[in-house]
């Protein structure tokens, strides 16, 4: 992402970033544990009253301080449409939230004629949060690096669940993912903080929309690793929700000719 220049001020869109996720993060403690009422959306996918209220907060946050700015969340979908953005998975990892587990994040990216330039990756149960901008990416406020492993014999491999593969795409990871040092489950937005912290190495998923991966391109590139759609092609708004995010150029070429075969 570091060739892209900025419309808006890089420290102006951090800050306000941050103000969000600070918003994200109050809401959600105060629900957590607490809430465990959900209802199915007509993907089948669950939804609580913490969803719809970190989204309308967050939606209302930018329509004040950018009102000509468009807004893209999952449960309110797109209002507004012009060149500037922001993009809002209110709690990426529902199904955690709702049985406890502390591995769910709200997820805010702003992008720029469907590229995107900022992402924000925040837990709020750890009080953790990564920030990716070109050519930077932060953890809790201090500089984030991904590990650099070069060999998928090496990697430390991570998914959500295989619920979301195909079965010829599941095949297709789970021979992949089985060549790696260790394979591990489950983190939805979570794994690729750990990338950009080197912690893993490898993050294989499908089935994502823009909302699930748009925040999570400049957090892992921002930190030295490459995101891309299985085929090797820049993430935008019209990807097919299959994403690849790797430490290294070199592990990411062998991803994708394990995902080709």
């Amino acid at each position: 992402m570091s060739g892209f220049d900025l419309d808006l001020d890089a420290g102006v869109l951090a800050a306000f970033a941050g103000e969000l996720a600070d918003l994200a993060r109050g809401l959600a403690r105060a629900h957590f544990r607490k809430t465990t009422a959900f209802e199915r959306k007509a993907d089948e996918s669950p939804v609580t009253i913490a969803d719809k209220a970190i989204e309308a907060a967050l939606r209302e946050a930018i329509a004040v301080r950018f009102p000509g700015h468009a807004i893209l969340g999952e449960e309110a979908g797109m209002s507004g449409g012009d060149d500037h953005l922001w993009v809002i998975d209110p709690i990426d990892g529902t199904k955690s939230f709702i049985t406890g587990m502390p591995l769910f994040g709200a997820l805010i990216a702003y992008a720029e004629r469907g590229v995107p330039k900022l992402g924000v990756i925040e837990v709020p149960p750890l009080g953790e949060r990564w920030v990716g901008l070109p050519g930077a990416t932060t953890f809790n406020g201090a500089p984030a690096h991904v590990s650099g492993c070069a060999a998928l014999e090496d990697a430390r491999v991570y998914t959500t669940s295989p619920d979301f593969f195909a079965p010829a795409d599941w095949a297709r990871y789970d021979a992949l993912s089985r060549k790696g040092a260790i394979r591990r489950f489950g983190g939805d937005c979570y794994q690729y903080g750990l990338l950009a912290s080197g912690h893993c190495d490898l993050v294989v998923e499908t089935s994502l929309q823009p909302y699930d991966y748009m925040a999570l391109v400049p957090v892992v590139e921002g930190a030295g690793g490459i995101m891309t759609d299985w085929l090797g092609r820049p993430l935008g708004l019209g990807s097919d929700g299959k994403v690849v995010a790797a430490a290294s150029p070199a592990l990411h070429a062998a991803a994708l000719r394990e995902l080709s075969a």
